[in-house]
Parts: structure tokens; C-alpha cells; sequence
């Protein structure tokens, strides 16, 4: 411990009542003073530190936050718990039954005390209990989120800032924070704080009376006396573009913890500031199989990205010669002839790609909802390259999924009930069209899939959401993709002497919500098959040369 830690508390007091900004008037705004007052007034529950306010103060104290950001959170725990008595005006009407139990006690000992005794009365009760509010830290601007994969061991204990997608959201539990027990011979109280989801309930009494009578009292949990915070498990994923070839997408344990609950779903794409820290297991669970430790992200603060790229890249202006490529003629032809270049021709099919990864305007009249994205399906024979069509667009949009109609089902399109491994309850995991949520889903072998599977998409093709209704769980998850299927004839070939009804054979319910349907043909002509597939013959000049029936030296290059 240096000299600096001993002056930490003193600094971070001074901070808290001193920081102050200006307004338009030139008025000074304590920022957190007035924090200060709601939380003595129980009027605000949780306490967000800005770290850009804290780098103008001093830059050091930021970067000594960022790297040990657990043990930082409990020092300023420390200094507003010191500060709050100051900051109350009045009397606060009891919120609960345990602000009812903290205040009885408090009283109750105040009226047995020795008054030549000058401790004081809160000292003996675990801090976590006394503290009616939650400190969070905002990191600074100039820190830049990690991928899932970037955060590893040298980050435990470290403030870091990850961006992915939540799959998987658990319902809001009560955790326990800190439990009261009651003895039932001598009528002491003792206290447990619990640092993990999982912990060992005391049994014996340890008070000095029960040790010294040894009259073994044991201990009874008080529900009313002990404090529950609210918790929610999220389980994020990496996006797809950050994901490198021929990886599996990482993933990662978020908790979130009072304020920070309820604030994202499957399908969301989140920026999260949290510490990195690794699990405790306590109790039986010790003894379970698989690795050491395991490791988790505890939520700071929960920021939702919804939004396009365009308006997380920023509307920068447009240079000169970006203006002028735009306004050329021949863009739009551009555009289209630069997507999958290694394939000859489909102009037409590529200029419709091309439209369906730009998107549209969803324009909502009086509150109506209307699709801005546009669905494609692409029909054909064999070998018209509608597979490598649909893994260039999968690499190419900054959002996409791809998979193949007998890979997946129904349920692993749309979303999965999972049995949660914490609490045992029913949650939601969301699937492909969750996971490519603004983005672009490709399907191959559409025609394949089965009509149970098949059906999961009709609303997700019109309404883009995903409506749930499994094991006691109703919600909506927001599934605003556009999807690219490709699909072949139903007898292997297109039959041009049978109708296209014939030809599909694909739910007419299903083609309707598909925005365009192309359909690729491979005819086959002998003559126009023969120009590219014939010998090609080239004069040789090599040491051993081919002989014909001329006398000519030529050798055959099969094309």
C-alpha cells in the first residue's frame, strides 16, 4: 500500500464536492452535489461517475481507475456513504422493509449504548447492508471498445468496453447481497455479505454468548433484514465482421445488477463498460467438473447501438472526388459491376444486390410501420453461381448471417428456449434472423427446407419481428434484416414445358413477401457450350514437339 492509496478516499471526497460545470448563464452546476442530495433523499439509486470529469481533475486517478476499477467502485462506495449525512436536508420516509429494519436497529442500539461509548453505531453492520445506492463508472471518451476476443487474463480487475450482440437475456431474479440470520437461543444477529450468485448458508451461531455457554444456537435466515439487488445474466456474442475466417463467434457473460437491468434483449446490439472479473464459486459447486475459474463482465453501464451504420460512422462531408465519382453516369453501373467481379454477367441480379444492401426509408405515416428493406430470392438451374452469389454478400455486409436450409430449423432461425444453467429457468436465445438483426440473412438451399421451418420467416419477411409464445415466455424480438435466398427447381433443372407454379413449387403465401424472384436459366445449347469447352491450339516452340498429320508442331490446351 503506498502513500498515494492512504490519500485516496480524501481526494475522491474532494472530487464528489467540489466538481462543478458551467452553464449558458456562467452559473456553476455541481454535478454530483446534486447527485449527492437525491441519494440522501433516496430519490436516485445509482451514482455515475464520468471519468472524463475525473481526467480534468487529475489524468493519473483515471488510469489507476481503469486498471483496478473493483477495488476503486468500493473506495468511492466509501467516500459517498462518508458524505451522504451532509447532503441530507430532511427526514426520508421509509421506502421499504429493510430501510424499516436498518432504522429500528439503529434506534435500538442508541438507546442500550453506553453514551461514555463514541463508536460509531454503524460500524458493527456490514457496509453493503447500510448503502442504499449503487456506484457505477462511465469510461472515457478516449478509450476505444475491445472485440470479445481482445479481452483476456491481463484484463481481470480492469474498467473495459466491449460491443456485440446479446443472445441470450434471463429474467430479473433477486439476488441476495447481504443475509441476516437470527440465533434461536441467545437472539444475536450476524450477518453474511455474498459476493457471487452461489453461496453456503451459516448454520452455527458465533456470537460470544452461544461460544461461551456452548449451548450451540443455530441460525434462522431473516428474509425482511436482508438486502436484494435485481440481476440479470446476458450472454453477448461478437458481430460476424469481427469474427475471423473460419472462427468460431466468442462470447461472453454479462451480469447486470440494479439500475443496469432490464435495459437490453436478444437481438440488441449493445455497447457494455464493465469490470472483467472472475467467477467465485462457493459451496458445492467447488467440487463440479470443467475449468478453474470462469470469467464474467460486470456491467457498468449498458449503451444500446441500434442504429445504422451510416450514423455510427458519422455524417462526415464527402470529398471532391467521392462527389464527383457519385455524380458520374455511370455509378450506379459501378457499384453493381464491382460486387462478386469473378462472376460473368447477372448486371440485372447484381443491381439488385447491389439495392438490397443499401436499403431503403422506412417511412411510418401516423405511426404506421412500413418495410425499408427488400427480400431477393434467386431461382435457377445448377452452376449459375447463386451459392457464390450468396457467400460474397455474406462477406461483404458489415451485419450478415449465412446458413443453408437443411442446417437449420425453424428454431434456429427465429429464437430458442434454453434452459438457464443459474437459475434453472426458461430463457430466450436468439437465432440467425436475430443475430442479423440491420443487417442482411442469406439462406441457401431454400427449397430444401422443410415446410414446418419454412414458415418460422412468413413475419419476419413482412413485419420484421420475431413473436414468441413458448413455455410461459410472450415477447417480440426485433428482426429487422433482409433476407437472400436461393433455391433450385424442384426436379433439378428448370422444365420449360411446365408451368413456373410447377417449376418452384414453393408456398405462394411465401413467394409473395419475397420483393423481386429471379430466375436463372442454364439452356443448353450444344453450339454456344462448344465456344468455350473446344481445344484451343497453339503454335509450340518446345524441344520435344507434338507432331500432327500436316507436319505442324501444336500443342492441345483443354479449356
Amino acid at each position: 500500500v503506498t502513500h498515494r492509496d492512504y490519500r485516496m478516499p480524501y481526494k475522491l471526497k474532494r472530487f464528489l464536492q467540489e466538481f462543478y460545470t458551467e452553464d449558458d448563464n456562467g452559473k456553476k452546476v455541481f454535478k454530483y452535489g446534486a447527485q449527492l442530495v437525491a441519494l440522501a433523499h433516496r430519490e436516485q439509486v445509482s451514482l455515475y461517475v464520468d471519468l472524463d470529469d475525473v481526467a480534468e481533475e487529475d489524468p493519473e486517478l483515471v488510469e489507476s481507475i481503469c486498471e483496478n476499477a473493483k477495488r476503486y467502485s468500493g473506495l468511492v462506495a466509501d467516500a459517498v456513504h462518508e458524505l451522504l449525512p451532509e447532503y441530507k436536508e430532511r427526514d426520508i420516509v421509509a421506502k421499504d422493509s429493510l430501510d424499516v429494519y436498518i432504522e429500528h436497529r439503529l434506534m435500538m442500539e442508541q438507546r442500550g449504548r453506553d453514551p461514555a461509548d463514541t463508536r460509531d453505531s454503524r460500524n458493527q453492520y456490514p457496509p453493503e447492508l447500510m448503502r442504499r445506492y449503487e456506484i457505477y463508472f462511465k469510461s472515457p471518451s478516449t478509450a476505444k471498445p475491445k472485440v470479445v476476443r481482445d479481452v483476456r487474463a491481463e484484463n481481470i480487475g480492469q474498467l473495459v468496453s466491449v460491443r456485440g450482440i446479446v443472445t441470450r437475456a434471463t429474467e430479473v431474479k433477486p439476488m441476495m447481497a447481504v443475509a441476516t440470520y437470527t440465533c434461536d437461543q441467545c437472539g444475536a444477529e450476524t450477518y453474511q455479505p455474498i459476493q457471487s450468485p452461489t453461496f453456503m448458508p451459516l448454520v452455527m451461531c458465533p456470537s460470544q454468548e452461544c461460544v461461551t455457554n456452548k449451548s450451540g444456537g443455530r441460525l434462522y435466515l431473516q428474509t425482511r433484514g436482508s438486502k436484494f439487488v435485481k440481476f440479470q445474466e446476458l450472454r453477448i456474442q461478437e458481430h460476424s465482421d469481427q469474427v475471423p475466417v473460419g472462427n468460431i463467434p466468442r462470447s461472453m457473460s454479462v451480469y447486470a445488477r440494479g439500475e443496469n437491468t432490464r435495459l437490453a434483449q436478444p437481438g440488441d446490439h449493445v455497447a457494455i463498460t464493465g469490470v472483467f472479473l472472475p467467477l467465485l464459486r462457493t459451496g458445492f459447486r467447488q467440487a463440479t467438473q470443467g475449468l478453474l475459474s470462469e470469467t464474467y463482465l460486470e456491467a457498468h453501464s449498458i449503451t444500446l447501438m441500434n442504429k445504422t451504420e451510416d450514423d455510427e460512422l458519422g455524417k462526415d462531408e464527402l470529398t471532391e472526388e467521392e462527389l464527383r465519382s457519385i455524380t458520374d453516369e455511370g455509378f450506379y453501373e459501378k457499384l453493381a459491376g464491382s460486387i462478386a467481379p469473378e462472376i460473368f454477367g447477372h448486371e440485372d441480379v447484381k443491381k439488385a444486390l447491389l439495392l438490397l444492401l443499401v436499403g431503403g426509408v422506412e417511412q411510418a405515416p401516423k405511426g404506421m410501420k412500413i418495410r425499408g428493406n427488400i427480400n431477393i430470392c434467386l431461382m435457377g438451374d445448377p452452376g449459375v453461381a447463386k451459392s457464390q452469389l450468396l457467400s460474397y454478400i455474406d462477406r461483404l455486409a458489415p451485419r450478415s448471417q449465412y446458413t443453408t436450409g437443411r442446417g437449420s430449423s425453424g428454431v434456429g432461425l427465429t429464437a430458442a428456449v434454453m434452459r438457464d444453467p443459474l437459475t434453472g429457468e426458461m430463457t430466450l436465445e436468439g437465432g440467425a434472423l436475430v443475430l442479423a438483426d440491420l443487417g442482411i440473412c442469406c439462406i441457401d438451399e431454400f427449397d430444401k427446407m422443410a415446410d414446418a421451418d419454412r414458415t418460422a420467416i412468413h413475419e419476419v419477411m413482412e413485419q420484421q419481428t420475431i413473436s414468441i409464445a413458448k413455455a410461459g415466455i410472450m415477447t417480440s424480438l426485433n428482426a429487422r434484416c433482409s433476407i437472400l435466398a436461393a433455391a433450385n427447381p424442384a426436379y433439378g433443372r428448370y422444365n420449360p414445358r411446365k408451368s413456373i407454379e410447377q417449376n418452384i413449387q414453393l408456398p405462394a403465401a411465401l413467394l409473395s413477401r419475397f420483393d423481386l424472384l429471379w430466375l436463372i436459366q442454364d439452356k443448353p445449347d450444344a453450339d454456344a457450350d462448344l465456344v468455350g469447352s473446344q481445344p484451343v491450339r497453339l503454335r509450340s516452340s518446345c524441344a520435344n514437339p507434338c507432331k500432327t498429320d500436316h507436319g505442324q508442331n501444336f500443342h492441345q490446351i483443354n479449356l
